[in-house]
């Protein structure tokens, strides 16, 4: 204990010292504790309180990090000295090949690319919640500002998973988001040579499949239909029936250009363009309700741009809403992106084909378009109607045999 340093509430900090070869290291722990309680034999609080415990665990934990420290260094150099340690333990002399340090890099790198159009700017924001997440994390469970990869264990991302779920209170999906680019980093700095073998090799974790929200088609037709309450909401209601009818996300229909409708083969118009979150192409033939959109709004924006777009919000907003005015009730919440959902439900059940649908939407893998094959029940129920009149004749002759039976 650093007795000469108390705190004003009483507690003094807890030091650690390493001790190589007669000479002697000292640094912060970054606990603190009352000193009545410090069991000054064994270098451990008294007590089985919350608090004692708590604080002997994670002295346990700086214990076992400097003795793998220890012993990686006289593995990989041959030879340890207490102020070496010290300093691989602080992330002090380690900062080229750690985690947040890299991680940084890649996250400058990224924010040129989207200043350039490159990339997206939601995915860049999703990479700076990860690292504030990850930082947060190893500064509470490691107290450290930073971890080389080499110290890197399948336990490492185990407590990160755990980390996210209870502290974070995130849910499954938003925890395997969460955890892919800290993966990825443990494969890049394979490449890099930092690390032989992937510390999170044993980690496993996939997407939980959600319901996801979608209108019926009889829904899409009374919001058509409907009037509305406020002038301010029609341009949202156009933007999202324009959606409804060619699948594309709010982020694609705002950079949309006059340049992106042309002329096809089949001397119909289409929407030629590549979506902005995956950069997969996505063609979409142009029916009579989106091509009338569109041409309501010819005349009104600047730089070849389709629609004068409002802010995603206000569309989520304005939704809501229209939904209510609607009358028009579902299970999920409603936003923009459901249009997204009932383009991809609607076509899927009056029988355009997955493969047609999946190049439509720019999904990468048709498995991803198989997603909404399994949401909706009236495609079956179609399906059933176009095979169902081959068995009349089976039906019939039930029918009679029933008959005779019960005369």
């Amino acid at each position: 204990m650093k007795k000469n340093e108390p705190r004003k509430n009483g507690n003094v900090p807890i030091m650690g010292r390493i001790t190589i070869d007669g000479t002697p290291k000292t640094f912060g722990t970054k606990l603190e504790i009352n000193p009545e309680t410090w069991d000054l034999k064994h270098g451990r609080v008294l007590g089985k309180s919350n608090l004692a415990i708590d604080i002997n665990q994670k002295l346990d934990k700086i214990r076992v990090r400097i003795n793998k420290i220890y012993e990686d260094m006289m593995k990989d150099d041959g030879f340890a000295t207490s102020q070496k340690v010290k300093l691989s333990f602080l992330g002090v002399g380690v900062m080229e090949d750690a985690i947040l340090r890299v991680f940084k890099e890649q996250n400058e790198d990224f924010e040129k690319m989207v200043s350039k159009g490159k990339r997206s700017q939601n995915t860049y924001n999703k990479y700076k919640t990860v690292f504030n997440h990850l930082s947060e994390f190893i500064k509470e469970r490691y107290h450290r500002d930073d971890m080389a990869f080499r110290e890197l264990t399948g336990d490492f991302i185990r407590e990160f998973d755990f980390f996210l779920r209870i502290d974070k209170e995130c849910t499954h999906n938003t925890v395997w988001v969460y955890t892919m680019p800290v993966i990825a980093l443990a494969d890049l700095a394979i490449k890099k040579g930092l690390i032989k073998q992937n510390p999170f090799e044993d980690y496993e974790i996939s997407m939980q499949e959600t319901d996801r929200s979608y209108l019926l088609k009889e829904d899409v037709e009374k919001l058509m239909l409907l009037k509305l309450s406020k002038p301010k909401y029609e341009l949202v209601k156009d933007l999202f029936i324009f959606s409804c009818f060619t699948g594309l996300s709010y982020i694609d229909i705002k950079k949309l250009k006059w340049g992106n409708i042309q002329s096809f083969f089949d001397g119909h118009q289409w929407i030629i363009s590549r979506r902005k979150k995956s950069d997969v192409s996505s063609n979409v033939r142009l029916l009579e309700i989106p091509k009338r959109i569109i041409e309501k709004y010819r005349g009104l924006t600047r730089n070849d741009y389709v629609f004068p777009m409002p802010s995603n919000a206000t569309c989520n907003s304005h939704v809501a809403k229209l939904i209510k005015e609607a009358e028009i009730v579902t299970e999920q919440k409603v936003t923009f992106h459901t249009a997204r959902h009932t383009f991809a439900t609607m076509f899927l059940t009056e029988g355009v084909p997955l493969e047609s649908l999946s190049k439509m939407m720019g999904h990468k893998n048709i498995s991803t378009t198989q997603i909404y094959a399994k949401i909706t029940s009236q495609k079956i129920s179609k399906d059933m109607d176009l095979v169902s009149h081959k068995f009349a004749g089976m039906e019939a002759a039930f029918i009679d045999m029933e008959s005779d039976v019960l005369v």
